[in-house]
């Protein structure tokens, strides 16, 4: 496949995506990140990481264009949660008489995620906390909470169940807990009110993601294969 930076290992895709938590183990190891999300601001180019701002259907032409021309390698959708959580099911009711279609549409922005994926041929998945998504999608293919990683990063030991839709012969990481810490806490059901509540709960784990990328990095699958090879 033609790579659209051939100095780049090969392009990751995330959809619904405003930190760089995801993104960094990627990048250190060389590889160019997509980054789509209307709270960038700005579409621009930061290093090998480029901030689309404008929502999925808004990427469209250029995700058809990578998905045709560049060689990607891992896709993955963190599509909106507030209208699907359960935590916030004591709301629907309200929401539903406001607009029968609320939770459609909210379905509609991970199908976005879940077809881009597939159609990328790349493993991946798209995530969202305990959601009615179990009953548009079905049952997640996986479920962690961030204190299963805190072996990559001590400062995620709190609860949260993440769900994951997988595709693609997408490699689920081990578990890598750190023993030493104490009690996981509840920092997520506890965040104060205010404008950053939603980014903070939903902003995504940094030792899952380090596990992600050692797990699914195709050149790192190819160091895995050729030292079996020799051990063989």
């Amino acid at each position: 496949m033609k790579h659209d930076n051939d100095n780049a290992r090969g392009l990751v895709i995330l959809l619904c995506n405003l930190t760089n938590a995801m993104a960094e183990p990627w990048v250190e190891a060389g590889y160019d990140v997509l980054m789509v999300d209307p709270q960038h601001g700005m579409t621009h180019k930061d290093g090998r990481i480029t901030r689309f701002a404008g929502t999925v259907l808004e990427a469209a032409p250029l995700l058809a264009h990578h998905i045709r021309h560049s060689n990607i390698v891992f896709v993955a959708g963190f599509p909106p949660c507030t209208d699907v959580a359960v935590s916030g099911a004591r709301w629907w009711e309200d929401k539903r008489a406001k607009d029968p279609y609320f939770q459609a549409k909210a379905a509609i922005v991970a199908e976005q995620c879940r077809m881009t994926c597939l159609l990328s041929g790349a493993p991946g998945f798209f995530e969202n906390p305990v959601s009615a998504f179990s009953r548009i999608f079905g049952p997640a293919t996986h479920t962690f909470h961030p204190h299963d990683y805190t072996g990559y990063c001590a400062s995620d030991n709190y609860v949260k169940r993440t769900c994951l839709w997988a595709f693609n012969d997408y490699r689920m990481p081990a578990p890598q807990r750190d023993q030493s810490l104490g009690k996981p806490d509840t920092r997520i059901w506890t965040a104060p009110p205010g404008p950053q509540r939603a980014n903070i709960r939903s902003a995504f784990p940094r030792g899952f993601s380090v596990a992600n990328f050692l797990a699914n990095a195709p050149h790192l699958a190819s160091t895995v294969l050729q030292d079996s090879k020799h051990a063989a």
